[in-house]
């Protein structure tokens, strides 16, 4: 495998600079029937890692793992999850500690949550065990399966004793499993009544914006991850698994190749943020569960966790029909957003857009999720802007949406948001690459009349724009719900592909806080000095990258 190459873009002019990597291979021994990792490449490889920590630079790292097709697809799997443990455990360790340590740990005060987790886990965990030994031919499992397989090998690699397990899968419930769940997470605290809950009220998780621009000439997918500041260690990975769909169905997958945004510890991205070898990108925003009667839907048998079926969606789908028609399956009712669906197959620049077919959106909250095509819709607005709130009003009601207009205000509107308002005024400004960077990274949040706080004192407020700063907000402000305070959380990405871009799996990518319209985030000198955050950047000011991989 050859070297990384990453540029660094300022207007897009890219500048090459040389980055060393690590490379290191899964080899089987036939002899102890081990997986032995091994230092650099190696011809007969299980699964290959190439991986470069570039984030004292650039904000990333970047990972590569191969499997190899001659091998089974259990072995593939297990080995993808080993070597990936291989050369990112350091990183690994640190966001541990900086975002998990604790979280039910023996001195948490909220032991009686910390053991209804942990049987939801466990019961869920035999439940799928079941289906996959029943129906192991099925793609649906045979998929659900193997992604178990490589988290199995990921914690197994980073504990220093790969061994492949001969049956059955066991797994500890608040080990390796919490780095996958931290969406599913926020819902289970609140469906399992945790005395204290993570979720703030109305605090967004990612802005995302589907752009056409005049004449069809290019279609850009973009999002923007929300979340707290300590969760600042990234990894962006390329996955190329040679899976085959099921042990009776031999072709792979479709979605064998996916370049994702993600994290140390965790086999999916997230955020979430996808380019597939199927033809599409897909993307979401949380619009979480306010109506607490929904909760009765959350139930650990006969569902599968949203991480794992957004996984089995980008694996096996085809079309934007068939990934929410597979997503929708065992509705979990955690991790509850808004899917958006682009199908590039159905896209050529310059030419009309067909009415069906280019774009799917999907909603999800606990026993409903609605699909709808919105191409049509697409195409004669030139736009989709996508922020933390339904947009289907089947949904917005029955997760409690008018509620919450009613009692803080137009803030939780679906079309009055200061992010609706600010995508609708600002879309249109978006030309090509560089002004659609511009956009998804936008705050400018004291001097735009949009980011206006309706009774906040000062009253423009981090929060109210594309790309929150929720830091920058004063500690003695006052704010009517609590999304609006001070908080170590705001966005903390930015990525972008295009049709031009998407077909070798390249991007656009920001890492960290936005910082050309405001003050650039810093540790030291912010009101979070004593968090913990091993392995961080002081201060978080990089550039545009411009991601291209080895292969």
């Amino acid at each position: 495998m050859r070297t990384m190459r990453l540029f660094i873009c300022t207007v897009f002019v890219p500048l090459i600079f040389a980055v060393e990597s690590q490379v290191k291979s899964a080899v089987f021994d036939e002899q102890t029937g081990k997986l032995i990792v091994k230092e650099g490449f190696q011809n007969d490889y299980v699964a290959v890692a190439n991986f470069t920590d570039d984030i004292s630079k650039t904000g990333w790292s970047y990972l590569e793992v191969i499997t190899n097709g001659r091998y089974n697809d259990t072995l593939q799997a297990y080995g993808a999850g080993v070597v990936e443990a291989a050369v990112t455990s350091q990183l690994i360790y640190k966001h541990w500690m900086n975002t998990l340590m604790g979280y039910c740990g023996p001195f948490k005060y909220d032991a009686g949550f910390c053991q209804r987790l942990k049987e939801y886990i466990t019961t869920n965990l035999q439940w799928v065990s079941e289906q996959i030994e029943k129906a192991a031919e099925s793609p649906y499992w045979h998929q659900v399966h193997l992604s178990l397989l490589q988290l199995k090998g990921l914690e197994d690699g980073y504990n220093g004793h790969p061994t492949f397990p001969k049956r059955g899968l066991s797994f500890d419930p608040l080990g390796f499993l919490l780095f996958q769940m931290g969406g599913d997470l926020e819902d289970l605290e609140a469906a399992l009544n945790k005395s204290s809950q993570s979720r703030t009220v109305g605090s967004g998780s990612c802005s995302a914006l589907i752009k056409l621009l005049p004449g069809n000439k290019e279609l850009f997918v973009s999002h923007d991850t929300w979340n707290n500041y300590q969760s600042m260690l990234r990894i962006m990975k390329k996955y190329n698994f040679s899976f085959r769909v099921s042990p009776k169905d031999q072709a792979l997958i479709p979605g064998s190749t996916q370049t994702f945004s993600s994290y140390p510890g965790s086999i999916f991205s997230g955020d979430d943020f996808y380019i597939l070898s199927s033809g599409m990108v897909t993307m979401e925003t949380t619009i979480g569960n306010s109506n607490p009667d929904l909760w009765k839907f959350v139930n650990p048998v006969s569902t599968v966790m949203e991480w794992l079926r957004n996984i089995v969606a980008n694996r096996l789908a085809r079309t934007g029909k068939e990934w929410a028609d597979i997503f929708s399956q065992f509705n979990s009712g955690t991790y509850n957003n808004q899917w958006m669906i682009v199908d590039y197959k159905n896209f050529i620049p310059g030419k009309p857009v067909q009415n069906q077919g280019l774009f799917t959106v999907l909603e999800q909250i606990p026993g409903m999720i609605e699909i709808a095509d919105k191409t049509e819709e697409l195409y004669k607005t030139s736009y989709w802007a996508s922020y933390n709130i339904p947009y289907f009003e089947q949904v917005f009601n029955a997760s409690g949406g008018p509620d919450l207009v009613k009692k803080y205000g137009s803030w939780f509107s679906f079309s009055d948001n200061p992010r609706a308002q600010i995508f609708r005024r600002n879309h249109s400004l978006v030309t090509d690459l560089e002004s659609m960077v511009r956009l998804m990274r936008y705050n400018n949040f004291k001097n735009d009349p949009l980011s206006k706080c309706d009774g906040c004192s000062p009253p423009y407020n981090g929060e109210n724009s594309i790309s929150a700063r929720s830091d920058l907000n004063p500690a003695n402000g006052t704010y009517p719900f609590g999304a609006l305070t001070q908080r170590p959380h705001g966005g903390t990405d930015m990525k972008l592909t295009s049709y031009g871009l998407f077909k070798q799996y390249e991007l656009l990518a920001v890492s960290g806080p936005t910082w050309d319209q405001v003050p650039a985030f810093e540790w030291s000198t912010s009101p979070y000095s004593s968090l913990l955050r091993i392995g961080h950047p002081d201060r978080w000011e990089f550039p545009t990258v411009h991601v291209r991989w080895s292969e």
